[in-house]
């Protein structure tokens, strides 16, 4: 094996050894090679298969991560092997991630989750404690709806039932805010045994686990980094009965949301369907949220009617005409002083993005307004037919083009029908970015059809009130655009 390389690969095949409690015999029995063949390849001797990667991988729940280095190894010489500080190189904390492992295990109506991480004190000073916090949100979107659901069922200590260790060493800890959905607690490095705090230069892995019914658990999960992170990676166990299908995004500080880079793995074992993923070096402060949906549940709850269009946007959280929010203006964020809360809801708004694209081809390109998924403020997204996408806060339209045409538009809110439209081809738009800075963006064609709709959300209008008199919408089973790019003449320039 090349030695930049192949020493990428043991290295990444030995730290998901460790993160499994593997040793490398017991790895060898599981992918179905000799003890031998395990330990020439961690020791440089032997240049390992493409098989025992992927089973490696598969075994180890890594994610992806050792498939990547093998390709990596195979490439010989074009590895792009991801930065590995030095021990003293310093970091803006005195703690470092050296490695987060996350499980989710359900078994259809508690949710387990167990999260390990391997701490490393990079400062001066003995570290003694470490904050976690719990959070749940039974129904992400609907911000009303979850605070009156955790009034009158609160989660509690009791059903949480947290265990937490350093090194196998149970620790004890300080509860630092107790709320109805979110519990903040310090976990502290001691016990009645004694204090185990982790000195400058010390490596300990931090485990702790907690339950939540699944009355009180939303089908979301989010990893936020707040400390300096190596690496980090989740898994999902679910009970393939149940067909889950897993999506994932990533959010930044700058409110910026793409799909995750690497893709989450899927495999089935003994009647469990296990999603894994991993990643390398991610940047402080982002969040990585996975979201799922059970298909065959869905099913039970349905299984005689034929859900209609609004019926499946229903279910999935977006809310439907006849709701007040969707006929009043959207209250405006104070930003940069609101940019928290504006990250949260943009979000949300790309979660219910998601969803609706699960359900719904859009060859058009969609979007989606704060006020439609139950969040009374002036936020909305638009992603164009190539996929990109366009965050708007406080959005207000300040000049039209003379020039307009009319065009079938579809509502999530009401999707049962489509209507012709009139809109200008051209529209200049005033928004803000979510440091407070003001511009003005001009947008033509599809993308000023699309991106009017949304302003109009957020002003409390729905398109019906944009259509010419007399012209009333048609039945979806009649519109005969789905899938298909808008269309304009030929002599269009714009």
């Amino acid at each position: 094996m090349t030695t930049e390389a192949g020493g990428a690969f043991v290295a990444e095949l030995k730290r998901w050894r460790d993160v499994r409690g593997f040793s490398q015999s017991a790895l060898a029995n599981r992918v179905g090679y000799t003890p031998s063949y395990v330990s020439k390849v961690e020791g440089g001797q032997l240049m390992p298969s493409a098989a025992f990667a992927r089973q490696a991988d598969d075994v180890l729940r890594a994610g992806g991560a050792i498939v990547r280095a093998y390709r990596d190894l195979a490439a010989a010489g074009r590895a792009d092997v991801p930065h590995q500080p030095a021990p003293d190189e310093p970091h803006a904390a005195s703690l470092l991630v050296e490695h987060e492992d996350t499980t989710l295990y359900y078994d259809g109506n508690v949710y387990r989750a167990t999260q390990r991480r391997k701490l490393r004190n990079d400062g001066p000073d003995p570290v003694s404690r470490y904050l976690i916090r719990i959070s749940v949100d039974r129904y992400p979107g609907n911000p009303e709806r979850s605070n009156q659901h955790y009034r009158q069922h609160p989660l509690t200590w009791h059903e949480i039932n947290l265990r937490a260790n350093l090194d196998s060493e149970p620790l004890t800890w300080r509860v630092q805010h107790d709320r109805d959905a979110f519990k903040e607690l310090w976990l502290l490095f001691e016990n009645e045994d004694g204090q185990y705090p982790l000195y400058p230069g010390e490596s300990a892995w931090l485990e702790y686990t907690y339950c939540v019914d699944d009355t009180k658990w939303g089908t979301w999960f989010q990893r936020a980094v707040r400390l300096p992170t190596r690496r980090m990676s989740v898994r999902l166990d679910f009970p393939a009965e149940l067909k889950p299908t897993v999506w994932g995004l990533e959010t930044s500080m700058t409110a910026a949301a793409l799909p995750f880079r690497t893709a989450i793995r899927r495999s089935e074992e003994d009647g469990r369907r296990i999603y894994s993923w991993s990643t390398d070096d991610p940047p402080l402060h982002a969040r990585f949220r996975l979201e799922w949906k059970f298909r065959a549940r869905h099913d039970e709850e349905n299984p005689h009617a034929m859900q209609t269009a609004s019926d499946r946007m229903r279910s999935i959280g977006i809310v439907q005409e006849g709701d007040a929010i969707l006929t009043k203006a959207a209250r405006p964020f104070a930003l940069p002083d609101e940019a928290e809360d504006a990250r949260r809801v943009v979000a949300e708004l790309l979660s219910a993005a998601e969803r609706v694209s699960a359900v719904h081809v859009f060859g058009k390109g969609m979007g989606v307004a704060a006020p439609q998924i139950g969040i009374d403020r002036a936020a909305a997204i638009v992603r164009s037919p190539e996929g990109e996408l366009i965050t708007l806060f406080n959005p207000s339209i300040v000049e039209e083009s003379p020039e307009t045409d009319e065009q079938y538009e579809g509502c999530l809110s009401f999707f049962d029908v489509r209507g012709k439209v009139p809109r200008p081809l051209a529209i200049s738009v005033e928004h803000q970015d979510i440091d407070g800075t003001q511009r003005i963006t001009i947008f033509e064609r599809g993308m000023a059809r699309l991106v009017a709709h949304e302003v109009d959300h957020l002003h409390g209008l729905l398109y019906r009130s944009r259509m010419r008199d007399g012209v009333q919408p048609i039945p979806v089973s009649e519109y005969r655009g789905t899938g298909s790019s808008w269309q304009y003449g030929a002599g269009d320039e714009r």
